[in-house]
Order: C-alpha cells, then structure tokens, then sequence
C-alpha cells in the first residue's frame, strides 16, 4: 500500500532568522521575491526582512495582507503580487497572511518561503490554503504542487507576539498525535490521499510529548518575552512536527468540531488553536482514555488558558438543545469526523461534548487557580 509523506525543503528556526532570509534567497537562486506582510507586523518584522534581503542584493516589494482571507481578498492579493512578477512569494505574518501568501504563489505557480511571526498554528510548513467566507468560516482548501520552499521561524519575534497567540500553538498541536492515530485506525487518509505512515505518526506523537514535557516552562516564558530552551523546543513542536503531524498523519475528530463550535456564533471568534484544544479535550473523552491523559491535557489547558468550556469558548449561560444538535450535525458533516472507530454517532458525539463540558466547569470553575501539571 503506499504512503506518501511532505516536507518543506528547509526549515530555519530561531533567534534573527529572519536575517537568513537574503543568504537564503541567494542560495536557492532567486531574484525577484514579494514579500506579502500582515499590516500588524508591518513595523515589528518587514523592516528586518527587507534588510536582509537588499544586503544580499534583493529589493523587494511589498503587498500588504488586508487582514482576512477570502476569495475577494485572495483574488486581490493575486493581482497585486502578480503585478511584480516575483520569482518567489515571502509570507510574513499570522496564518491567513500565510495562506494569502500561498495562495499567490499557487496562482503564479511559483515556490513560497514563509516567515510567521507567531507560534499559533502549524500553517506554515503545509500545503494547505485555508479559504474562509465573510463570516471567516473555513470552507475552501486549496494545495500547493509541493510544501513550502523554506520556513524562517524567528523566535524574537515570537515571544514578543501575545501570549494568546503561543497558547493557541499549543492549542492546535496538542490533538495531532490524537488524531494521527485515529485517522490511521479508522482507514483515513492524510492530505497527499494515503494512509498515515509510520513516520507521521511518530512525529504526531513526539509533538504530544514535547508539549507534555516543556509547555508550562515555555509559556511562562514567552509571557516574560523570553527566548529560552524550551521555547525554542515548544516553537519547532507546535509549527514543525505539528505540521508534519497533521498533513502526513490526518486529522479526526478534534479538528471536525470546528465547523461545529463555528456554527454557533457566538463562539466562532476563537482562535483556530483555541477550538482545536477543546476538540482534543473531546476526543480525549470520547476515547475514554486513561484518567492520567485526561488529567494532563486539562491540566495543560488550563495553565494555558485555553478553552475546556462552552462559556470558555464565548457561549452565554447553559447550552440549548438546538445549538447542541447545531454543534453535533455541523461537525459530523465534516470529513474529518470519518476518521474515528468506532465511527462517530450523534448521540455519543453529544454526549462527550455534555460530559466534556461538566468536567471543565468542574475543574475551572470562575475562580478557579490553573491546576498543576501532572509529572
């Protein structure tokens, strides 16, 4: 049976990366790049990017991201990056600057590098462009024809993004190895069309651990604006093997709730890594694992301040009947919800998301203190 894996060509990782980039660009053999920026890193990033680039004879322009990726803003940003006729796209900002910035390249079929400035998601090393509509609900996926070229991960400029941002890294990586291994049970396919390989698995599940192991550390960290060891570990963790984890391994059931939790307006102005961490707590229940693996990923959520509630995710008093059956009949229309043994139904869906909730109210209630994690 074949397996297919994917990898950006080069990953670059740590203090003034984005200083690599005009040594970088001359190594591969470009010459012409634009640089497509989100406008909140406009003053904090470009301007490091833009010297290194014409220190090493590259000037460049640059497009700037307005902020939400749709298909208007996306045929916008097309037209403006094709008028340069670039050789190669830069992507530097969030994750829908990043996916603007693939989407542009996919369009002039030309390589992408992309430099993020936060740790919030695992967007930069896939292929994967995340189309929403004007409410920002996901519901396009494009591809690139291969992974990004390289991946320039400047972890000064991380740590100094809010904290929120890094939490919801956290957030998103935290249910790959999860549904990695259910996608793999359940005869699911990863994102080239395949089974998961072994490799993505293995990568799925080394992100877990490292998040178990330097999350608590690494947060407090980035909340001093800290570049430490374990930043440093939690950052290639949370973009590198969460990436790798997700696009070669599969996603399930944390990530199909999406379209349920986004179904319900009220709490669709989460962070992507936000709801994804409350997926996880799901699958986590309906799983039934282990009281210890329950223990340690809320444990980790709420020292991260992430989402273990429906009040956690923006939902006023107690849940109704008919935005539960919402949340339940959205998210089992997703794909991703196939990837589950034994296969996902309504009521057992519904009621992991009651006891899900319950346990987090119980463990954080309004004033309660961020637990201790297990060791």
């Amino acid at each position: 049976m074949l397996k297919t894996m994917g990898f950006p060509s080069r990953y670059i990782q740590g203090p003034g990366a984005l200083n690599q980039a005009g040594p970088l660009l001359c190594e591969l053999g470009f010459k012409c790049p634009v640089v497509l920026c989100d406008e909140t890193v406009r003053i904090i990033a470009l301007p490091s990017l833009l010297n290194s680039l014409e220190r090493a004879g590259h000037p460049s322009s640059v497009v700037i991201f307005p902020g939400e990726i749709n298909h208007d803003t996306v045929a916008q940003c097309n037209q403006q990056v094709a008028g340069f006729a670039p050789d190669v796209v830069i992507g530097l900002g969030g994750g829908k600057a990043v996916d603007a910035a693939k989407a542009a390249a996919a369009q002039l079929d030309i390589p992408v590098v992309i430099a993020p400035t936060v740790a919030s998601n695992d967007a930069p090393t896939s292929r994967l462009i995340v189309i929403n509509d004007q409410n920002s609900t996901p519901t396009q996926i494009d591809f690139l024809k291969l992974n990004p070229m390289a991946i320039l991960v400047d972890t000064e400029i991380i740590v100094n993004a809010p904290a929120r941002f890094f939490a919801a890294g956290i957030g998103d990586a935290i249910s790959k190895s999860l549904e990695a291994h259910q996608c793999s049970a359940s005869g699911g396919e990863n994102f080239f069309g395949t089974p998961p390989s072994a490799t993505a698995i293995m990568l799925a599940d080394q992100c877990y651990n490292v998040i178990l192991t330097h999350s608590v550390s690494a947060y407090d960290d980035v909340k001093n604006h800290k570049v430490s060891q374990k930043v440093e570990e939690l950052v290639e963790a949370t973009v590198l093997l969460s990436g790798l984890g997700f696009e070669s391994g599969g996603l399930s059931l944390a990530h199909a709730l999406i379209r349920g939790i986004t179904a319900i307006p009220s709490m669709g102005k989460n962070l992507h890594g936000e709801m994804v961490a409350f997926g996880a707590l799901v699958q986590t229940v309906i799983e039934d694992r282990p009281q210890q693996a329950l223990d340690q990923l809320i444990a980790i959520l709420a020292y991260t301040n992430l989402p273990t509630t429906f009040a956690d995710l923006g939902y006023e008093g107690d849940m109704r009947p008919a935005d539960l059956d919402q949340m339940v009949a959205a998210t089992l229309a997703h794909k991703y919800a196939t990837n589950m043994t034994p296969a996902l139904t309504a009521p057992r869906l519904k009621d992991a998301l009651i006891k899900t909730n319950k346990l987090g109210i119980s463990l954080r209630g309004h004033n309660a203190q961020p637990l201790e994690l297990p060791q």
